[in-house]
């Protein structure tokens, strides 16, 4: 394991993808908080989803910029990678779990999967990767031990 964490690769997708997820999530955020009705017609699938609710969208809204400031803080503040990266993964991971539940039970047609897998799958999968990547390093042991 110690060979993957000191591998400069590994460090180059780690910020990459905390990035990734920090600009897009406080984006979508801010998004969904500064215009909410154009951020509920502009992304695909969303107007199938129901009716449009302003004070839904800009709940959503804040929980998506609280997510993306957690992977920011995160890459910025080592010692507390885990507690902010493990806690924004476990929304990402619910909420893209429900999106497959709704699939799975005739709700939504498949063809939702690979439109939402952008949006919802893939932060979820670089969150949960994040996670285990900073878990698993030296830096996290040394904190949880001290």
């Amino acid at each position: 394991m110690n060979a993957t964490l000191n591998n400069p690769a590994v460090s180059i997708a780690v910020v990459v993808m905390a990035t990734l997820n920090g600009i897009f999530l406080s984006v979508n955020g801010l998004f969904m908080l500064l215009s909410p009705l154009t951020w509920y017609q502009a992304v695909p699938g969303v107007t199938e989803t129901g009716f449009f609710n302003q004070h839904f969208v800009r709940d959503i809204g804040i929980i998506q910029l609280f997510l993306g400031v957690a992977f920011v803080v995160g890459l910025i503040r080592p010692e507390r990678r885990v507690e902010l990266w493990a806690a924004a993964t476990l929304w990402l991971c619910a909420h893209a779990i429900f999106h497959f539940w709704e699939v799975a039970v005739g709700i939504c047609s498949p063809s939702v999967i690979p439109r939402d897998f952008p949006a919802v799958t893939l932060p979820a999968i670089f969150g949960a990767l994040l996670t285990l990547w900073a878990i698993s390093s030296p830096r996290a042991k040394h904190v949880t031990t001290a």
